[in-house]
């Protein structure tokens, strides 16, 4: 089972402080990032697409989804490399990683 990160900045009143453009433009530097407005996946057959703002992380063959949502980036983490790539991302935007 993955355990969901979500990184975050908050104000001195506990508003989130990051924006998509702020992260549209964190990511468009990233080469190993890509922007996309949504998010599909298949199992069995049914496939899934979930529209949102996903910055996808190019892992070997596998596309990681980090997904910006209401001033937080979401990621499951199923891989110690993804959390590493997780805090890197948290301390680069000099924000907090937080479980849950």
């Amino acid at each position: 089972m993955n355990t969901r990160y979500k990184i975050t900045r908050l104000d001195k009143k506990g508003n989130p402080t990051l924006s998509l453009e702020e992260c549209q433009s964190f990511f468009a530097k990233k080469s190993d990032f890509e922007y996309k407005d949504s998010f599909g996946a298949s199992q069995d057959g049914v496939h899934m697409k979930i529209k949102g703002d996903f910055f996808m992380w190019q892992l070997e063959d596998v596309k990681i989804p980090f997904r910006f949502f209401e001033g937080k980036i979401y990621v499951a983490v199923s891989h110690p490399v993804v959390l590493e790539k997780t805090m890197k991302i948290a301390r680069l935007l000099e924000a907090n990683y937080i479980e849950g």
